[in-house]
């Protein structure tokens, strides 16, 4: 039997713009997703996706058959199309994967609720990359898209600054341990945020501004340096302003919770999944929960570190 495991994932700053060279600070989180793989006589592929609570969300036994993975079904779902699109592309990859003449049963467990934006695909994928023996950047370009900075995330147990350079990954682990830790806490906005999406709004609206990415690029280096959070405010106020402005959207505190007295910062796609704000506990619990949003997860219980 095999064991793989992915960490998940949030991205603290230069959303959107990452994709053009900027350096991102990203955190993987201390929720990922577990799969094993168990080696069955018959040839084909009995997948079974488990939530956080141990639920079944998603089965389906697969054909292995002539090289290329298939649903069993005539009709399968877009979660089966994704994932048979996932394994074939691994084949392409590697033609020695799936090849002997064995079946697998094969266990996904996801650490954290399949809507709270964490990489539920992103883990998944490194995971079956894990299992493939291929690289898993190589494989989320065939696939998803994106920055990659999820499966950066994935890979690595503390914070990393993350940049493309030339399409091609860069990344440095980097030491994001702060005294005012206890002052920071993920909001869940009650509603997934598909990175797709987000990715074709900046596209659709940004203004191509090398000098804003500079800008990013500089908040980036003194947020991972900010040593106050009255420093650390006033670096992610303008961090947002500077992502509203080049993707012409409004940030989430003005659109959202204008009278919220601290600072609040999107986290990735903007519009949905989590977003970081900051302020004592009291206060962060009874803002957030009078109005409805009642996921409140702390600095500490979220990000991973090594």
């Amino acid at each position: 039997m095999q064991h793989f495991y992915s960490h998940g994932k949030l991205l603290l700053t230069a959303e959107y713009v990452v994709l053009d060279g900027a350096n991102a600070l990203a955190l993987p989180t201390k929720f990922g997703q577990t799969l094993t793989v168990e080696s069955i006589e018959e040839q084909k592929l009995v997948w079974k996706s488990l939530n956080h609570d141990n639920e079944i969300w998603f089965e389906e036994e697969l054909s292995l058959r002539d090289g290329q993975i298939s649903s069993s079904i005539s009709a399968c779902n877009n979660v089966s199309k994704r994932l048979i699109d996932i394994l074939n592309k691994a084949k392409r990859i590697n033609p020695e994967f799936l090849k002997n003449n064995s079946g697998y049963k094969v266990t996904s467990k996801l650490q954290f609720p399949n809507d709270w934006g964490l990489g539920s695909s992103s883990t998944l994928l490194n995971n079956i990359a894990q299992w493939a023996k291929v690289d898993a950047f190589t494989l989320s370009n065939a696939t998803f898209g994106g920055s990659g900075y999820d499966i950066a995330c994935a890979q690595n147990d503390s914070a990393i600054i993350y940049q493309l350079e030339n399409s091609k990954p860069i990344v440095e682990r980097t030491l994001f341990k702060k005294s005012f830790e206890d002052e920071l806490f993920f909001i869940h906005l009650n509603r997934k945020q598909n990175s797709r999406d987000s990715i074709k709004t900046y596209k659709d609206n940004k203004s191509n501004s090398q000098a804003i990415i500079s800008r990013i690029n500089t908040i980036t280096t003194e947020l991972i340096a900010s040593e106050s959070i009255d420093t650390f405010n006033n670096l992610i106020e303008a961090h947002e302003t500077l992502i509203g402005e080049i993707t012409n959207q409004t940030p989430i505190k003005k659109r959202l919770f204008n009278d919220f007295k601290n600072q609040i910062k999107s986290l990735g796609g903007w519009n949905g999944d989590f977003v970081l704000v900051t302020g004592k506990k009291h206060y962060i619990n009874t803002y957030f929960k009078n109005k409805g949003y009642n996921t409140i997860v702390s600095f500490k219980d979220m990000i991973l570190q090594n």
